[in-house]
């Protein structure tokens, strides 16, 4: 059964791209069967798939689907892609503004819903209010996990600093956290990050 995991942020710079490409080509280099759907109109992961796919001469039929979309067709498409049952996963990489309707057809067809955020005061800020906009969604979607993703996080910060800070959060706040490393920020759409591995795997435990 195809799983649908959402990376969705009330602002943009949270983190949802950089983490949605290190999660699917995680998932794809683990063997997994992956789709990619962004639906920022700037469609920054085509593009750049474009230019990785020219520059290495990869076959771009042997890599894994990256799709573009728009907030207020996404859920339909989703329900498309899951009935040709061609994925075992589907990673949605949302507008960096969704509107409310978007974000709750979007809800109604995801397995988890996942909102990165640093720990400044501002994202925090944003984190709580795009949680407190996605729990009405869990009454229409048992099925439904919010995740906080805590992302850019110094090497030295504690887990017990994480969780203090995010303790006001209505979500699962994931044990794991995406530190401050280029390697992150400058991803690729075909080759994996090894060390994302163990981030991959704390989401997929949670499904």
């Amino acid at each position: 059964m195809t799983k649908v995991i959402s990376f969705v942020s009330r602002k943009g710079g949270t983190g949802k791209t950089t983490n949605a490409i290190n999660l699917a080509t995680m998932l794809n280099n683990l063997g997994h069967s992956v789709a990619l759907i962004e639906t920022d109109t700037n469609y920054t992961l085509s593009t750049l798939r474009k230019m990785e796919v020219y520059k290495s001469g990869a076959n771009a039929k042997s890599i894994f689907e990256i799709l573009g979309s728009k907030d207020d067709k996404i859920s339909d498409e989703i329900i498309a892609l899951k009935d040709k049952s061609r994925y075992d996963f589907i990673i949605v990489d949302s507008a960096g503004k969704p509107t409310d309707e978007g974000i709750k057809k979007l809800c109604l067809q995801c397995d988890a819903v996942i909102v990165p955020t640093s720990l400044t005061q501002n994202d925090l800020l944003v984190t709580y209010q795009t949680i407190t906009d996605l729990s009405p969604a869990k009454d229409l979607n048992d099925n439904l996990k919010i995740m906080v993703l805590p992302n850019r996080i110094h090497s030295m910060t504690k887990s017990k600093t994480i969780q203090e800070a995010m303790g006001n959060l209505d979500a699962t706040i994931l044990d794991v956290s995406v530190p401050q490393k280029n390697l992150y920020v400058n991803f690729s759409t075909i080759l994996a990050e090894k060390e994302y591995l163990h981030i991959a795997q704390a989401i997929i435990k949670e499904l």
